[in-house]
């Protein structure tokens, strides 16, 4: 398949606007309780199909460093560049946060020079097989507040607007409820931190299967904590991937939790790789994401089906098909 440079619609500084105010909304508090994706909903809708340009996409999708490596080489650069010319417009990097302060300037600068969008970065450290905020501990809660400071001038370098938060591991010597009011606690002083700085932490639900013992597992978890901090900082995460494990009923499932959820991830079941390879109907969900007026990013937080160059090449692909609605 021929990669041709992409070609960013003529008004992306519309966009671009639009995105810096609803970063002004956030800071003034405007929009807490509500819906962080209504700002530029139905302007970004009208030019960002295909009919403007046949080489980008619908849905604003966010491949991750890695996953083009075999066409584009091992410089981080060399890889957004070749994401942009393949089409897609923003990146996401997990592991962000853990890089030198010379590869985070390095991406940010070319991710400006081409003019795309930095997607989310775990802003902390996950405890995947102990509690820490669902069990009440002052130092764990400590140590989360201060990994969230630490983030905020991550994210002011890299340009981003979201991060990941994952709640950690459940104690099961407390009743839940009173987990869930610790773990509250703990979202509305960081999201007290990141108000002031127009930045949204996102709550990730994980599947029991990959992560068994988690506090977070499900939408409507997620959806009642977020009401509970109230807080335009503190949304939900989606993970498409993880919640046709946990609990399927996609579409229904993000209807119900929509004025939460600020960010989306991909990934097809069984597999956790690109769109096609499993059950998920991606193109049906795509498409009902994009009509309800969704702007924002959706990460590409999946493996590859195939090796090598072929395989990239698929996946790039496998978008096309799910995106042509």
């Amino acid at each position: 398949m021929a990669i041709t440079r992409c070609r960013f619609p003529d008004n992306l500084w519309l966009y671009n606007l639009l995105k810096m105010d609803r970063r002004a909304f956030i800071k003034v508090g405007s929009l807490a309780g509500g819906s962080l994706l209504t700002a530029s909903t139905v302007t970004f809708g009208a030019f960002t199909g295909h009919d403007q340009d046949k080489t980008t996409f619908r849905l604003n999708y966010a491949p991750h460093f890695g996953m083009f490596q075999n066409s584009a080489g091992r410089d981080l650069t060399d890889q957004l560049q070749f994401m942009a010319d393949s089409g897609f417009r923003s990146m996401e990097d997990n592991g962000m946060k853990n890089r030198s302060v010379e590869d985070q300037e390095k991406i940010a600068a070319k991710m400006k020079a081409l003019n795309m969008i930095m997607g989310v970065f775990v802003a902390h450290k996950i405890y995947w097989k102990e509690p820490n905020l669902a069990g009440g501990k002052q130092d764990y809660r400590d140590e989360f507040l201060k990994q969230i400071q630490e983030s905020v001038e991550v994210a002011k370098r890299v340009n981003a607007n979201w991060m990941t938060v994952v709640p950690g591991h459940v104690d099961l010597r407390i009743e839940m409820g009173y987990q869930t009011a610790y773990v509250v606690e703990s979202l509305k002083q960081a999201s007290a931190i990141l108000e002031p700085h127009g930045l949204v932490m996102v709550l990730e639900p994980l599947n029991f299967q990959d992560h068994p013992g988690l506090f977070l597992t499900k939408a409507a978890q997620a959806y009642a904590i977020c009401k509970a901090v109230n807080s335009p900082s503190c949304k939900i995460l989606f993970d498409i991937y993880h919640q046709q494990i946990t609990e399927g009923n996609l579409i229904p499932n993000i209807d119900l939790a929509w004025d939460e959820i600020a960010y989306f991830q991909i990934g097809d079941n069984p597999g956790r790789d690109e769109p096609g390879t499993g059950e998920i109907n991606y193109k049906s969900v795509f498409k009902h994401i994009y009509n309800k007026g969704y702007n924002d990013i959706l990460g590409m937080e999946h493996g590859n089906s195939i090796e090598g160059k072929e395989g990239e090449m698929a996946v790039i692909e496998a978008y096309r098909r799910a995106d042509d609605f």
